[in-house]
C-alpha cells in the first residue's frame, strides 16, 4: 500500500533517465509531482504514465522551482529526487519507518548516495556524501536567494532539526568523462555568477589555492585514490572547476559575460 509521501522531481529534457527514476517510487509513494522546464523531448509523455501531476514552469531559481513543486504536493513529507537518482528498497523501508514513526523535532533527513561515473561507482573522494532527501514542508523550505541559481540551501524552522538515514540512493550522475567535463563547465558558470551576485571577493591566488586543495582533498584526504584511475580523473576534473569558476568570475566582473545566463539556467 502506498505511503503518504510526496515525491517532487524537477526535469528538463530527461526522456533518457526519468522512466527508471519514476519506477523506483511508483506504487510506493502516493503522490508524485513533476515540475518541468519546457521540455522538448518525451519527458511529458513518459511522466504522464506514472502521474497526472505534471506542471510546466520556466526555470529561474532552483529553490523557487522546488518550492513550487512542494506547493502542489498533498503530503507534508517531501522526498527530493532528481531524474538521475533511484530510490533503493532499503531507502524506501527507512523512509516508510520515519513517516510511520516520526521523531520529535526532526523534520529533515540526509542520506548517502552511491555516485556513478559511467558504470564505475565512485565510493570515495567525497562523491557519495550525504544529501538532503526527506523533509517536512511545514517546517522546511528552500531558499530563493538570487545568488542561489543552483543547489540552494534548505531553511529549517527554528527549534527543529534533522538526522541521517543509513541507506543510500543510487546516483547515475555522469554518463562518462565527457559528461562530467560538461557538467563541470556548466557548474563553474553557476559558481561564478553566485560569487558575483553575492558580492564574494575572489582573487587568482584564492582560485589557484582552491584548485589544488580540491584535488588533494578528493584524491588523498577523501581517499579517491581507492577508486583507481577514474577516481584520479574525477578528482582532476573536479579540481579544474575551481579555476574555471574563478576565470568566469573575472569575466563577469570585467566584461559582464554570463549575466544573461541567469534567465536560462538549467539543471
Amino acid at each position: 500500500m502506498p505511503i503518504p509521501v510526496s515525491v517532487v522531481i524537477i526535469a528538463k529534457n530527461e526522456e533518457r533517465r526519468i522512466k527508471e527514476c519514476l519506477e523506483s517510487v511508483h506504487g510506493w509513494a502516493d503522490d508524485i509531482i513533476i515540475v518541468d522546464d519546457n521540455s522538448t523531448d518525451a519527458t511529458r509523455e513518459i511522466s504522464l504514465k506514472y502521474t497526472d501531476k505534471f506542471f510546466t514552469r520556466t526555470w529561474d531559481l532552483e529553490g523557487r522551482q522546488r518550492n513550487f513543486g512542494d506547493s502542489k504536493s498533498k503530503n507534508d513529507w517531501i522526498l527530493l529526487l532528481d531524474c538521475d537518482e533511484r530510490v533503493t528498497e532499503e531507502l524506501r523501508k527507512d523512509i516508510s519507518d520515519i513517516i510511520a514513526n516520526p521523531l520529535e523535532k526532526k523534520v529533515a533527513f540526509w542520506a548517502m548516495q552511491t555516485t556513478y561515473l559511467g558504470d564505475v561507482a565512485l565510493l570515495n573522494g567525497g562523491w557519495s556524501t550525504p544529501h538532503i532527501r526527506l523533509y517536512n514542508k511545514k517546517h522546511a523550505q528552500w531558499i530563493e536567494a538570487e545568488a542561489d541559481i543552483l543547489h540552494p540551501g534548505l531553511k529549517i524552522e527554528q527549534g527543529f532539526g534533522g538526522g541521517n538515514i543509513s541507506s543510500r540512493t543510487i546516483h547515475y550522475s555522469y554518463r562518462n568523462l565527457e559528461d562530467l567535463i560538461a557538467k563541470v563547465n556548466r557548474y563553474s558558470t553557476y559558481d561564478a555568477l553566485k560569487w558575483h551576485l553575492s558580492g564574494k571577493k575572489m582573487t587568482l591566488g584564492i582560485g589557484i589555492w582552491r584548485t589544488v586543495d580540491r584535488f588533494f582533498r578528493r584524491f588523498i584526504g577523501k581517499k579517491g585514490c581507492k577508486d583507481g584511475y577514474y577516481g584520479f580523473a574525477a578528482a582532476v576534473i573536479s579540481a579544474f572547476q575551481e579555476i574555471a569558476s574563478y576565470s568566469k568570475y573575472k569575466e563577469v566582473k570585467e566584461k559582464g559575460y554570463y549575466l544573461d545566463y541567469i534567465k536560462k539556467a538549467k539543471v
